[in-house]
């Protein structure tokens, strides 16, 4: 079964642009959660422009009552700074069921690659370890298409968490049959290698349906942006129900 981790980022950058505490990062997860959300996920940065460290502390209470997941994501290279203790401090803090490492630095308005674990792997390794030290199942993003699959292996990752950034733009356009195939391809070879699948980023109720119907042994997607965009019409708790609804295979898309 494929579970639905909502990302409340968003709900962060809209509290964070007029200050304050509405809209509420806790009270926004806590109705995905009731709607029937499996986890929260939050991707907290440096520059603390959406969740900060405050709201990862809070939030690791909310899903420990609600007996769900925390996904934390994060860059686990980031040095620390004034606000933010670094990821891999964050993680010792909260405890996180699953940590997700990306590799995005300040610049990136959103993550939008996956990992190059030929150069990467001697300094994600002690990491990864480290995650694992602390109980936390590790994901690792990687690009759809992409190889060397088993360096994630033998670093110590649980799972690959795919990035679907170009699969929901070749959706758009109408014409994802090359990009599906590439996230096939990876998913396959992951699960070969051991390895469970996650994915993410600009998944929306228009395309998710096709991607779990095409993409094998999806255990996870966390799906922010466009489902807190779609709540602004739809209302939160709907939204999640309807997302829900499309992962059971009830429905594609709204009405």
């Amino acid at each position: 079964m494929t579970v639905l981790s909502v990302n409340v980022n968003k709900i962060a950058v809209l509290r964070n642009s007029r200050g304050g505490g509405e809209p509420d990062v806790v009270r926004a997860a806590r109705t995905c959660l009731l709607a029937g959300a499996h986890g929260i996920t939050v991707h907290p940065r440096p520059d603390q422009r959406h969740v900060r460290t405050d709201d990862v502390l809070a939030l690791s209470g909310l899903t420990h009552a609600h007996g769900v997941e925390l996904n934390l994501e994060g860059n686990p290279f980031a040095p620390a700074r004034p606000g933010y203790p670094g990821f891999l401090a964050l993680c010792e803090q909260v405890r996180p069921a699953q940590a997700t490492l990306v590799p995005d630095d300040d610049g990136q308005l959103t993550s939008d690659h996956g990992f190059d674990f030929e150069k990467e792997a001697k300094r994600l390794g002690p990491l990864v370890a480290a995650l694992a030290a602390l109980g936390c199942r590790v994901s690792v993003f990687v690009d759809a298409g992409g190889s060397r699959l088993e360096l994630a292996r033998e670093l110590g990752a649980d799972r690959v968490d795919i990035y679907t950034g170009p699969y929901a733009q070749a959706h758009a356009r109408g014409d994802a049959a090359t990009a599906l195939q590439d996230c096939v391809q990876t998913a396959r070879q992951a699960r070969a290698l051991g390895l469970g699948v996650n994915a993410g980023h600009d998944l929306s109720v228009d395309n998710l349906g096709q991607f779990l119907a095409s993409v094998p042994g999806i255990k996870e997607v966390s799906i922010g942006h466009a489902l807190i965009s779609e709540s602004l019409y739809a209302g939160l708790g709907p939204t999640v129900r309807r997302y829900l609804d499309v992962i059971d295979g009830e429905t594609t898309a709204f009405a």
